[in-house]
Formats: C-alpha cells, structure tokens, sequence
C-alpha cells in the first residue's frame, strides 16, 4: 500500500470544507470506504487516519494500560477528538469547528501527506514550525533512520 505524500495548499470554505489531494485520494485502500477519521495532532495539525489504518491506531490505544497515568490521558485527549469524516462527491472532506479552531485553519488549509496519514496545518503555523526547527535536515535523517 502506497502512503501519503507530497504537499498541497487549498481553499476551506464556508461550510468548513477542504479537497483532499487527487494524488492522496489515490492512496486510500478500498477498506477505508472514502472515510477518515480526524483527530487532534502533534505541533498544531489536524491527522486525517483512514478508516482501515484508524482501526490499527485504536488497537494499539487499546491495548494501552488503563493503569498508566500518561496512557489514559492520551486515550481521553486523542478520542474526545475524534469524528468519522467521508469524502464527498467532489473529494472533500469537513473539518470539524473544533478542530479547525485548534489549528487555527480558516480560510486555507496546507495539506501533507504522512505516510499513513493526511496532516492539515495552517501554512503559517507549519512555516513557523520548520523555522524553528534547530537541526537541519541532514541531522535530522541521521537521527531519525539510525535509531
């Protein structure tokens, strides 16, 4: 299965609407039956999981400890966000308000593909975060693919 990638910046309109790329749409496996699950994600997105790659995410929630402090907060965090989305006939999918608020998408949302995720970011909160990034991207691969 192909993952996401590539990067795209669209319009939201006024129904809170925004296109997912051809190219990702593309991706999805015939499981996900056009629908994603959106939640809150790391550094200020929003994570588009589709269906059939959401139901692994929620196994390994699952099997989180209910004993564990850090585990049942994340359970309580990722879960109170989470909404069933399903792509409509022109390749739109509808942020919900409270996650475009936490985003702080409004009237144009940058699109990332991630491997087995869509992300959606505010293009000026992503610039943001790769500037303050303190490693360049050499250092970062090293790190990342060593381990």
């Amino acid at each position: 299965m192909p993952g996401f990638k590539g990067q795209a910046l669209y319009k939201v309109d006024s129904k809170s609407r925004v296109a997912i790329p051809a190219k990702m749409r593309s991706a999805l496996n015939p499981e996900a039956m056009s629908t994603f699950t959106i939640t809150r994600g790391f550094e200020q997105c929003i994570y588009l999981y589709p269906l059939d790659r959401w139901s692994a995410m929620e196994s390994k929630i699952a099997a989180l400890s209910p004993y564990d402090h850090h585990a049942r907060a994340f359970t309580r965090l990722i879960m109170m966000w989470a909404e069933e989305a399903t792509l409509d006939t022109q390749g739109r999918v509808t942020l919900p308000k409270s996650l475009a608020q936490y985003a702080g998408i409004r009237q144009h949302a940058l699109i990332l593909g991630s491997l087995d995720k869509v992300e959606i970011w505010n293009q000026h909160t992503f610039q943001a975060y790769l500037e303050a990034q303190t490693e360049d991207f050499e250092t970062l691969a090293q790190r990342a693919m060593s381990a």
